[in-house]
């Protein structure tokens, strides 16, 4: 049995540990069997590997080839100006494929590096690496979670578990035992993970996962398995090389067989080879697609689009669908009330929405404190309520912490004469069951509480995440603050709807993209009517069959996938390796897939997608250095006007070629034809080479810079 769904006897029994934890020595037996608390790499290539492999192209292996002829004929200064070009064009590759190999690094460097535990019944400090299964791990704030514990208490416990899942918003856990089995990261409310932090509270877990083990160790696993694929530039320049490859060789194979048996002496005719094969190679090409990337990279850092890998900018413009994250990414990743209910006045709802909580404002009028109740204090003001003034009238003196399993919170305040009142807000279905009668006005009524749900259900459905308000009033303060005294009896004063709204102008650039023949894509663990109704805002086309879960996409079978994954919009709650199955099923399809994401749970899918487009202030490290194209300002629409810029260059780039092969063509067939006609070697390699860098290379360049066609999107 999962350990979500133990009790935490259980959880305990099953690992063989105690409340107390585990003795030195048994840790030590434990460390020995299980191994170190660290991510396991894999297996990284060698920087010699890395090296080599930049000279496995065909194009460069005829060149390489050409140089070793060249030496052994007796013409260093030909076997030097080519070796120089291939070096060059090995040393840029180089450079890029060994940057976009430190993403396990920055995953490393995530663990925390001490952790607190029990052992031998006393609390210490030990190193992350030397936990165990079984090692009882103490919480408090501000700590990074150092292995996936079985939560055994939580103490207004809530945890930031953005990096695993991409949600923002932090998490409240508990101890109760679940039922189901296959659930989320986000959905194992009594699991604390190995690399999310502690952002309010205490807890205490039992480790019963660490390194490759867990959550965390699982994503390092996939990253170092999730191999890039080549980016449509390198796949069109590989074949180009291979078919021109071929040709080369059988051209140069027959001037050669043939002047031979003309009678012809070996080394001119050697010579005539070298020089066709040199003709007919656009050594040019490596340096003009290095300069255009270029040049395209530093356009693109004016747009706050910086590029890790300069093929990324090419495959940019090649996309055909972009799979991307919904918060942070689509929307502006701050909640906001959108609508609001009451069954009469709101006068009551609007000073729960400023003071039932405890996010306040800075200096500057700034809301800061927890997404939710921030969003509740900023819904108060734009109502015209002054937070400092009822905080003044009502101050709190008692509360009752959210709690995962009672699914509710309770603030109680003074008020005037002696008397008290205490405010609950929670789960829709929850408060509502708590209340007793609803306030319309200065009236008080028998609750309606199908109508309530109804009302309720009718914002769930608009996308919106709804809290339910109500208050009791106390002609003198409660002497004990309990759930079975103060959260009875209850008056429902009103609902309020909260949704993470889309970011400004991106409902725009998904315009842009539809019309561009683009395809976006929501991947999100968020709920799946909340990512419907939002893809619906941007102006996403979501059919009936459009929205597909991470649950419904686990038991769905590979052919069945493969063949709906063409019609698909929105994904939602759905796991890191769920993201590598959807970009590979569309890479499968042909397409030319875009990935954003700011977490950890999207570095394998970044690193497998053709292009891979990480979040520079909200993203973590290992997203980072997983992508190709890290967006500055992590705006939507920088990726479309990177996209716009990316298809200048390919087209720039067939220019390029069209026009090398045409100019190149006219030297192969001058050296080509000189044997028959009697004539000797018009021009050595040597001087094909400057012949070619300069009437290909300067043009090239020139190409190179031409600005984007009116209709290029």
């Amino acid at each position: 049995m999962k350990p979500h769904r133990q009790s935490a006897a259980e959880a305990l029994a099953g690992l063989a540990s105690t409340a107390g934890g585990l003795s030195t020595a048994e840790a030590t037996a434990r460390l020995a069997l299980h191994g170190p608390n660290v991510v396991d790499e894999g297996h990284r290539p060698s920087t010699l590997r890395l090296l080599g492999a930049q000279f496995a192209d065909r194009m460069v292996l005829v060149l390489v080839g050409a140089a070793v002829v060249s030496a052994a004929v007796g013409e260093p200064a030909d076997t030097a100006v080519i070796l120089a070009i291939v070096l060059l064009n090995a040393v840029i590759g180089f450079v890029q494929e060994y940057r976009a190999a430190q993403a396990m690094e920055a995953l490393r460097a995530m663990a925390a590096p001490l952790a607190v535990v029990l052992r031998d019944g006393v609390a210490q400090r030990v190193a992350t690496a030397s936990l165990v299964p079984g090692d009882i791990v103490i919480l408090e704030a501000g700590a990074v979670v150092p292995a996936d514990l079985r939560l055994l208490e939580a103490v207004a416990l809530r945890l930031d578990e953005s990096a695993l899942t991409g949600e923002s918003a932090p998490i409240d856990k508990s101890t109760d035992a679940l039922d189901q089995d296959d659930l989320t990261v986000g959905e194992r409310g009594n699991v604390a993970h190995k690399g999310t932090l502690v952002v309010h509270g205490r807890g205490v877990g039992v480790a019963f996962a660490t390194g490759s083990r867990t959550e965390f160790g699982r994503i390092a696993t996939m990253l170092a398995q999730a191999e890039p694929v080549d980016t449509p530039l390198q796949r069109r320049l590989h074949a180009f090389g291979r078919r021109l490859a071929v040709v080369v060789l059988g051209i140069c194979a027959i001037v050669f067989v043939t002047g031979l048996l003309r009678g012809e002496a070996t080394l001119p005719m050697l010579l005539t080879a070298l020089s066709l094969a040199v003709a007919a190679i656009p050594e040019a090409l490596p340096a003009v697609v290095s300069v255009a990337l270029a040049l395209g990279a530093r356009r693109l850092m004016r747009h706050h689009a910086l590029i890790r890998r300069l093929l990324a900018v090419e495959a940019l413009g090649s996309v055909t669908v972009i799979c991307s994250d919904k918060t942070g990414t689509l929307t502006a990743n701050r909640m906001r009330v959108e609508r609001h209910w009451s069954p009469g006045e709101p006068g009551l709802l609007l000073v729960a929405a400023a003071i039932s909580h405890d996010a306040t404002q800075d200096a500057g009028g700034q809301a800061v404190g927890d997404p939710t109740e921030v969003a509740l204090l900023e819904f108060a003001v734009a109502q015209g309520i002054d937070p400092g003034t009822e905080r003044g009238r009502r101050p709190r003196i008692g509360e009752l912490p959210f709690d995962a399993g009672r699914r509710c919170m309770t603030t109680v305040h003074a008020d005037a004469g002696g008397s008290a009142l205490s405010f609950t807000k929670g789960a829709a279905e929850t408060v509502i069951a708590l209340c007793g009668s609803e306030r319309r006005g200065s009236l008080r009524v028998p609750v309606d509480r199908e109508a309530l749900l109804r009302e309720a259900e009718a914002m769930a459905g608009a996308g919106l995440r709804v809290l339910a308000i109500a208050v009791r009033s106390w002609t003198v303060p409660p002497t004990e603050v309990r759930p079975d005294v103060v959260e009875r009896e209850l008056e429902f004063i009103g609902l309020v709807g909260m949704i993470d709204p889309p970011r400004q102008g991106v409902a725009e650039a998904v315009q842009s993209c539809r019309e561009a023949g683009i395809r976006p894509v929501m991947i999100t663990g968020d709920h799946p009517m909340t990512a419907r109704a939002v893809a619906l805002r941007l102006g996403m086309e979501v059919p009936d069959a459009g929205v597909l879960t991470g649950a419904a996409l686990a038991s769905m079978p590979e052919a069945e996938f493969t063949r709906r994954v063409a019609d698909v919009a929105v994904y939602a709650r759905v796991a890191p390796e769920q993201k590598l199955r959807i970009v590979a099923a569309l890479q499968a399809r042909g397409e030319v897939v875009a990935m954003t994401g700011d977490g950890v749970n999207d570095a394998p899918a970044l690193r497998r997608a053709d292009v891979g487009v990480a979040m520079g202030r909200s993203g973590t490290d290992v997203a980072r250095e997983a992508a190709g194209v890290v967006l500055l300002d992590d705006e939507f629409p920088t990726i479309v006007r990177a996209i716009r810029e990316g298809r200048r260059i390919y087209d720039n780039l067939r220019r390029f070629v069209r026009y090398v092969l045409t100019t190149n063509s006219g030297e192969i067939w001058t050296i080509f034809l000189a044997p028959f006609l009697g004539m000797p070697v018009p021009l050595l390699a040597i001087q094909i080479l400057w012949i070619n860098l300069v009437t290909d290379g300067l043009p090239g360049l020139a190409l190179a810079a031409e600005p984007a066609e009116r209709n290029v999107m």
